[in-house]
């Protein structure tokens, strides 16, 4: 994914470029639907111009920001997966794997839940 491209280059780790593109990759081929992009320096994906989901990271962690909707219905799901969470995003140490069944089930139920929504943000 070329878009993402400058984003993976400019992180020092090689490790943390490799498993960022990967995770980056799986939403890309899961949901070929949604529209890569790049705002704020992170990587997102949206739908009919709505965000759906987006990442960053940090020295500890992957933060994966799935807006607030997203973290409420999903918060005892994160939790179960060994994530720690905020309002806004839920962080998977650099450590951890991918719960990569729980990011399918976020990623489909912001699709569904924004799907007549006519801005970025909730």
């Amino acid at each position: 994914m070329e878009i993402f491209k400058e984003f993976l280059q400019k992180l020092g780790d090689p490790n943390q470029q490799k498993r960022m593109e990967e995770l980056l990759s799986w939403v890309n081929r899961n949901f070929p639907s949604l529209e890569p992009v790049v705002k704020w320096n992170q990587p997102m994906f949206s739908d009919h111009g709505t965000y759906i989901i987006g990442f960053s990271v940090s020295k500890q962690h992957i933060a994966v920001a799935p807006e607030y909707a997203g973290i409420n219905h999903f918060a005892d799901a994160i939790e179960k997966a060994g994530y720690d969470h905020t309002k806004g995003l839920f962080r998977i140490r650099w450590d951890q794997s991918v719960d990569y069944q729980l990011l399918h089930q976020i990623i489909e139920f912001n699709i569904l839940d924004k799907s007549h929504c006519s801005t970025f943000w909730r």
